[in-house]
């Protein structure tokens, strides 16, 4: 194994030394070359800088069919700036977890009991109440009760509370122009990646830029169908967004328009509370489910076994209170 990299190729590279040594003066060693392409991919993204760093992926957006003109005029707004830390960060963690020392696995909480605190409690009781007519709506439509919705909404967004404070728009978008490699490379943190792990990692960013432009383009799509300004849309730091915190391919599938409006507005609570069920019932969710069987559901909206049970915990709190009662610790 070699030192730091975890790869494989030592005993031929041993047997390759002598050879190579004899070979340096006339011929430039791996080392120098991998400096001189580094410093060649840290070049690139100033030289795409100057075409206007936006425009390649401009061009992919025209060319799957979306309008040429509005694309331009989006992306040259100011405050639509690419980072190439949005994808570069996710890339430097997954480094550290593939080439770190292996650490002991934690158990995580049973459940989160920050979400059973009174005041939380209170206010979703308070939404529970409010928001009644859409809770028995999404149950009579697809047998999701009023107070798992209610759980739901709680710990994803504090009931819309906590919608995140970033562009959805900026974070897809940088993470799809990012599938040009030289644009993140500056921004990798290791610098002793061997061959098999530089081309992993090309190809784990490449994925998920892959991912990313998908999610884009349906951000794309739901904000004309709402009648958003695409930039003015927040999302989490994936750029799921919304009370519910869909990601885009979500809010374009499974997004329920119950207010009738006209448009699927998924930061307003009746839309939320319906698409939310909806996607639920999608996933699975029937009124004949015993626990277990829901928190299975549950675990597809995400893939947290503390999240599960949070849920399930402030759902029975709720049907514990009664209407207008005071939550206690």
């Amino acid at each position: 194994m070699c030192r730091w990299t975890g790869c494989e190729h030592h005993d031929f590279l041993s047997r390759a030394a002598s050879g190579a040594r004899r070979r340096r003066s006339r011929c430039p060693s791996a080392r120098s070359l991998g400096a001189a392409l580094f410093v060649v991919l840290c070049l690139l993204p100033a030289l795409a800088a100057a075409e206007g760093v936006w425009d390649p992926l401009v061009r992919r957006l025209a060319a799957d069919g979306f309008d040429k003109p509005a694309l331009d005029a989006l992306f040259s707004r100011p405050e639509l700036r690419f980072d190439p830390l949005v994808m570069a960060n996710k890339m430097n963690a997954l480094l550290e977890v593939k080439l770190g020392p292996a650490k002991p696995r934690v158990e995580g909480p049973d459940i989160y009991l920050r979400y059973l605190n009174p005041f939380l409690m209170m206010q979703a009781r308070t939404f529970l109440d409010t928001q009644r007519a859409a809770l028995r709506e999404a149950r009579a439509r697809f047998g999701v009760p009023e107070e798992i919705l209610v759980a739901l909404l709680l710990v994803e967004t504090k009931l819309g509370r906590n919608v995140g404070s970033k562009s959805a728009l900026a974070t897809l978008a940088s993470m799809a122009l990012a599938g040009d490699f030289s644009l993140v490379a500056p921004h990798i943190e290791r610098r002793d990646l061997s061959p098999r792990i530089a081309l992993w990692l090309r190809w784990r960013t490449a994925e998920k830029a892959a991912w990313a432009y998908k999610e884009l383009k349906a951000l794309l799509v739901y904000a004309r169908n709402a009648g958003y300004d695409p930039a003015s849309i927040p999302g989490s730091v994936y750029g799921a967004i919304g009370m519910c915190q869909f990601m885009p391919t979500n809010a374009v599938r499974y997004g329920v328009d119950l207010d009738g409006d006209g448009r699927v507005d998924l930061f307003n609570p009746a839309d939320a509370v319906l698409s939310a069920a909806r996607f639920l019932s999608a996933n699975g969710w029937r009124a004949s489910l015993d626990r277990e069987g829901q928190q299975k559901v549950l675990y597809r909206y995400n893939h947290s076994h503390p999240y599960t049970r949070t849920i399930m915990a402030v759902a029975d709190r709720l049907r514990d209170l009664k209407e207008g009662e005071s939550p206690e610790w």
